[in-house]
């Protein structure tokens, strides 16, 4: 991978747009809370993420599969903890 503008753009999104889910999964991690989460949100979401990733894969576009590739991890873990926790 060249590390030109454009992956760089790419790879700062994806580095903001997949620390912005850490917070979230920090604090459900820590409560057991996950009352106030919608499943079905998260699970629309996973299906998304999990089809950019594909994409990415498709594309060979490491920014594309490094970012999507850890979101879907952390949702996942939401979504366990979603479903453990009701």
């Amino acid at each position: 991978m060249q590390f030109n503008l454009i992956n760089i753009a790419g790879l700062l999104a994806a580095a903001l747009t997949t620390i912005s889910f850490l917070p979230q999964v920090i604090k459900i991690v820590k409560t057991k809370h996950t009352k106030d989460i919608s499943l079905l949100m998260y699970i629309i979401f996973m299906a998304g993420v999990l089809l950019w990733l594909f994409y990415g894969i498709l594309l060979k576009e490491p920014p594309i599969i490094i970012g999507n590739g850890i979101t879907l991890i952390l949702v996942m873990i939401v979504l366990l903890f979603k479903i453990r926790y009701r």
